[in-house]
C-alpha cells in the first residue's frame, strides 16, 4: 500500500536533517495515515479507507460523502 491518503492526497515529504556543523542528510516525513472504518448512511455498511488525521476530523465533522462532494470525489476513487 502507498502511504497516500486517499481523500486529501497527503504524501511522504522529503528533506534533510541539518546539524551543528551544518551536516545534511537526507530524511521523510510521512504523514500521519490511519486504517478506519467509516460507516455510510447511503449505502447501509461500513467502508475502510486509509487516511490522514486531518481528514478523519474533516469527515467527522461533515460526514464521508458531503466531504467526498466538497472534493470532487466518488465512493469509488478511494475504496
Amino acid at each position: 500500500m502507498s502511504r497516500k491518503c486517499k481523500l486529501t492526497g497527503k504524501g511522504p515529504l522529503v528533506g534533510n536533517n541539518v546539524s551543528h556543523a551544518n551536516n545534511k542528510t537526507k530524511r521523510v516525513q510521512l504523514p500521519n495515515l490511519q486504517l478506519k472504518r467509516i460507516f455510510v448512511p447511503e449505502l447501509g455498511r461500513t467502508v475502510r479507507i486509509k487516511m490522514s488525521v486531518n481528514a478523519i476530523k474533516s469527515v467527522t465533522k461533515s460526514g464521508l460523502m458531503p466531504f467526498l462532494k466538497k472534493r470532487g470525489l466518488q465512493l469509488r476513487d478511494v475504496i
